[in-house]
């Protein structure tokens, strides 16, 4: 079975977090995309870290209810994140993320500049079309 590419699949509408913004700032933009978490970047684009909305419910929850300081992205960010390449394999990406491996990744081009990220959902969009064009071509 063909697969569709990495950059075929990858979304470039993400989060722009950056390590110096307040974590409710990051927890906003979020929100507003409707995503699972974001790639934390630098002022080139270039990958610092990742930062997801568990990182961010702890941050509002200690703002809320604990009348703690804000904390910035950087305080609370994963600064170790696993990337994927344009050239990476959709399918071995899948087969990875069935392991308790993040649920969405940051695409990242030679020099470590995202260029979008790439989730399970928009894979399992790919594989929904391929059951759909199977179903057609057997009916």
């Amino acid at each position: 079975m063909d697969s569709a590419s990495i950059k075929e699949l990858m979304c470039t509408r993400f989060a722009k977090i950056h390590a110096d913004m307040p974590v409710v700032e990051a927890s906003s933009h979020l929100i507003k995309l409707e995503m699972l978490g974001s790639p934390v970047i630098d002022d080139t684009g270039t990958l610092v870290g990742w930062i997801s909305e568990r990182e961010c419910l702890q941050a509002a929850l200690q703002v809320v209810y604990h009348n703690q300081r804000v904390a910035t992205v950087k305080d609370l960010m994963q600064s170790e994140v696993l990337t994927v390449s344009l050239e990476d394999d959709v399918l071995s990406l899948a087969q990875q993320m069935l392991a308790a491996k993040p649920k969405i990744y940051p695409v990242v081009d030679a020099s470590n500049k995202v260029l979008g990220v790439i989730s399970r959902r928009h894979i399992l969009h790919m594989l929904d079309q391929k059951l759909a064009e199977l179903c057609q071509k057997a009916g």
